[in-house]
């Protein structure tokens, strides 16, 4: 508890009795007048008054200075207010396996997600680059550089990508398609991290006439230090016939850099540098130079002018399309056995296209290892695989920074002290000093940084927890030393009451990509523990022998020292998201007092606007996050089994998961018996609307959407059939011989309700008022009928779960199985090959991808076999194969 302590009953003092001399009671309006009598007013002299005013001043000054040591104080303990205060234990990221060849092979990479080609290091402060290219828009030249929906490009993604030295991207930008290449090598000679080179491959399509349809195309590439450390250029930049060499520099990680150009299709070159901190204001700067330079000389072209110390550097690389240009940054160029000059050849010409021959053989090979391909599947469906987990593995992301958290209602930033002390600090000093607490009401987290996949690079480039869990059931699959750093990574950013953040914004370049009210993390509020996803898989690999040697060591020693972590965070939820009644929860922070929604959002839930309880209070049960923890749980009491743990943690962990997996507890709280579908319960009508009314602003009158509510809400259950509904059935909690299994089999499979030719739809078509409703006038339906591919995975895993034990609606559940992923597939592979992208949702009326454009979701495991349904675990499958899926 913060602020001063509450005295209980215990050390309550008890009233006072006065007593005589002989312990008689005394009258007590007899002792009041015997002490009058014997006080006499005595004067107070100038000495006292001095002394006392000396001892306030003593005081407040011993006040101060320890009020200025819990505010400066670096100490990651209790001198700050909890929320912003890191778990006490050792980080994940410095286990040995983290370290040494692992840590060093992941230095350099793509790890910029939010732009079509970035190139950073695994550190704060590190040396970046990137590219930018003019393309036309509505008659008019445009700049492309960060991932943008609104860009409205043909295709953008990575084709292929391993996620540690090989990566190759394909970009469709009308009549211009653009080839990047990343390719990293490390050789003797190098610096940390080793050298990387960089192909931009321009082509044009051609027109009727057989003419490119381009002329001279421009791109622009550049070096950035986002430490402010000078960038140095080349003399002879101008002419690459004469030297390769464009720019130059020194760091502490990678010692001495050159950045280098080969091209054989003799390329005009422009240069600007600029002195900035603001790098992710990058391609403004660029656009108002090029419009300076316009307006003054009439040319398309940069000034040519390096500024004064830049620590950026930009090159205008202009040329006839089809052209090609090869960029080599070489490290460690100081040191006297560098060899540039062979280095810089095996990075480009001749060389590097061998190289990049190499690398995407080698993808394809591994693909079909980890997939188990058959030689039946269709040509099709392998390239749509392969794409999927290349944009998944090229959109893992690095950042750095602080995220911003709102600050609790109840936070003391002197909780540390004493009550006393703190009260007195309270009285004497003001709110404008309080602890880390900035002028728009939030605190600062600790510095942290994030190694993570991405769900979508034009509108999502950033952590998101919930989605993470889904990405690593994948990640793992194709390289399990980088899921395991992808869930470190996370697991460090636990705080000391176990609570992590739903979404990480951290930098300039990630925060300039987030509306301002998504930008404060509220610590009351959680979001569903996905992680344990791919946790309970890696689990039961070691069980099964599907890792090597080295690998099981390194998961079981990773889970030894996740699980202090892992239980922190169980804790966090079983306590602050707990509900009235035992074994119950409901999601925290739903707007309770808001008249502008049809139904509160319950954005900590991962399905945002799917309906809850029409009035939020603490009377509801959310079905979903009882099955989350109840998969937290079975996890970290499997941990508990195949580690070394103290088996009273793995005790505890199975008494909460004989709870949580009591059949009749679970129907008691959730189950509708007369329509056999499970819901939320809590205070609902459905007599709810939006309807307008006038506003009066001073003498100008507008019209706004506010909810009416017709009737009073009661408590009840929440009879909105959709996925939550069906988080029992996903979670194989349902008896396979229960009459309950059955129903769920005719919901899911019934068209008036929740089946369609394209997938399970999110909300039931019929049987639910708010199906396909907006929320707010401006806010439309996002989980209210549209088909979302993780849920529709985790249907599948469930379905062939049940079409394989006995029962007797086995046959009837491998046939919806069969006709589910058939329609799956089918409509996902038609609109990939449609669109040039896979979709965040896909309409329940046509098919059509809908929402966020390269959504790196689940589709990949989509497209793999059930094949092991004997996995323990929420979704309990093996992923080996893909199949032959009709067109």
């Amino acid at each position: 508890m913060t602020g001063n302590s509450r005295k209980n009953a215990r050390n309550r003092p008890k009233p006072s009795i006065n007593v005589d001399e002989d312990h008689h009671p005394i009258n007590t309006d007899k002792k009041s007048k015997l002490r009058r009598e014997k006080i006499k007013p005595r004067s107070i002299s100038k000495l006292q008054l001095l002394l006392g005013f000396f001892a306030i001043f003593v005081f407040a000054i011993s006040t101060y200075f320890v009020y200025a040591y819990v505010v400066n104080s670096t100490d990651y303990g209790s001198r700050k207010p909890r929320v912003i205060t890191p778990f006490p234990a050792p980080k994940l990221m410095d286990l040995p396996q983290f370290q040494g060849e692992h840590k060093e092979s992941l230095y350099w990479g793509t790890y910029r997600p939010h732009v079509y080609l970035g190139i950073r290091a695994r550190t704060p402060q590190s040396l970046i680059a990137g590219l930018m290219w003019i393309g036309v828009k509505d008659g008019q030249y445009v700049m492309r550089h960060v991932c943008q929906d609104s860009d409205n490009l043909n295709t953008y993604g990575w084709t292929h990508h391993n996620g540690r030295d090989y990566g190759r991207q394909l970009i469709v930008d009308q009549g211009l398609t653009l080839e990047t290449s990343f390719l990293k090598l490390r050789e003797k000679g190098n610096g940390y991290g080793g050298d990387w080179a960089v192909r931009i491959d321009l082509q044009s399509k051609k027109s009727g006439s057989d003419e490119d349809s381009w002329g001279t195309g421009h791109f622009f590439f550049y070096m950035a230090d986002e430490g402010g450390h000078a960038i140095s250029m080349s003399r002879d930049v101008l002419d690459v016939r004469e030297s390769s060499l464009l720019a130059s520099g020194s760091r502490s990680d990678v010692g001495g850099w050159q950045l280098h150009l080969e091209s054989a299709d003799n390329p005009e070159i422009h240069y600007s540098g600029f002195k900035t901190p603001h790098i992710h204001n990058l391609s403004d700067l660029v656009l108002v130079t090029l419009a300076h330079q316009i307006r003054r000389f009439g040319y398309l072209q940069l000034p040519d002018n390096p500024g004064h110390s830049p620590n950026i550097l930009v090159f205008q690389i202009s040329a006839v399309v089809p052209f090609k240009a090869d960029f080599a940054f070489v490290s460690g160029t100081d040191m006297k056995t560098s060899g540039i000059d062979e280095r810089i050849s095996s990075l480009t010409g001749e060389n590097l296209s061998k190289q990049l021959v190499k690398k995407k053989n080698e993808y394809d090979d591994k693909f079909q290892r980890c997939f188990n391909l058959s030689e039946k599947v269709d040509s099709e469906v392998i390239v749509v695989g392969k794409a999927t987990i290349a944009n998944l593995i090229g959109g893992i992301g690095y950042f750095y920074g602080q995220s911003k958290i709102s600050v609790p209602q109840n936070t003391d930033p002197f909780s540390c002290l004493d009550s006393v002390v703190s009260e007195c600090l309270h009285t004497l000093l003001t709110g404008k000093n309080a602890i880390s607490i900035k002028g728009d009401g939030y605190l600062l987290y600790w510095p942290a940084e994030l190694y993570t996949a991405v769900p979508s690079r034009g509108v999502f480039p950033r952590g998101f927890l919930w989605d993470e869990g889904f990405h690593q059931l994948l990640i793992w699959r194709w390289d399990v030393r980088i899921c395991l750093d992808n869930i470190g990574h996370w697991l460090d950013l636990l705080n000391i009451d176990g609570w992590i953040p739903r979404e990480m914004i951290l930098g300039a370049e990630a925060l300039s990509k987030v509306p301002e009210e998504f930008v404060l993390q509220h610590p009351t509020n959680g979001n569903p523990p996905t992680l344990f996803l791919a946790l309970h898989d890696l689990v039961f690999g070691i069980k099964m022998g599907k890792f090597s040697a080295a690998e099981s060591s390194e998961i079981s020693s990773f889970l030894e020292h996740a699980y202090i972590r892992l239980d922190a965070w169980f804790k966090w939820f079983n306590t602050s998201q707990s509900g009235k009644d035992p074994n119950s929860y409901f999601w925290h922070g739903r707007d309770n007092i808001t008249d502008r929604e049809l139904n509160p959002k319950t954005l900590s839930s991962g399905l945002d606007d799917y309906p809850r309880a029409s009035h939020p209070n603490e009377d509801e049960r959310h079905l979903d996050l009882r099955c989350w923890m109840l998969l937290a749980a079975d996890c970290l009491q499997t941990i508990v089994k195949v580690t070394e743990i103290s088996n009273e943690s793995g005790k505890e962990y199975g008494f909460t998961v004989n709870q949580l997996s009591n059949f009749e507890i679970l129907n008691k709280m959730h189950l509708d018996e007369a329509f056999g579908a499970y819901f939320d319960f809590g205070n609902h009508t459905e007599k709810v609307r939006l309807r307008t009314q006038l506003k009066m602003n001073g003498n100008h009158a507008r019209q706004e959407m506010v909810r009416e509510v017709l009737e009073e809400p009661k408590l009840q259950f929440v009879p909105h059939l959709g996925y939550v509904s069906l988080f029992p059935l996903m979670g194989k909690l349902i008896p396979p011989e229960s009459w309950i299994l059955g129903k769920q089999l005719d919901l899911i499979s019934n068209r008036s309700l929740l089946w369609t030719n394209y997938g399970i739809r999110s909300l039931s078509k019929s049987r639910c008022s708010i199906y396909m409703k907006y929320n707010t006038e401006h806010d439309p339906p996002y989980w209210r009928g549209t088909i979302w591919i993780n849920m529709n995975y985790m249907i599948l895993s469930s379905l062939h779960h049940y079409s394989e034990a006995d029962g007797p609606y086995k046959l009837r559940a491998k046939t919806i199985y069969s006709d589910l992923r058939s329609n799956l597939l089918r409509n996902i592979i038609q609109n990939y090959y449609k669109t040039g992208y896979i979709w965040e949702q896909y309409d329940q009326k046509t098919g059509k991808g809908k929402g966020v454009r390269q959504f790196t979701g689940l589709i990949n495991v989509m497209l793999l076999h059930f094949r092991d349904s004997k996995q323990a675990g929420f979704l309990g499958i093996d992923h080996t194969c893909i199949e032959k899926t009709a067109l």
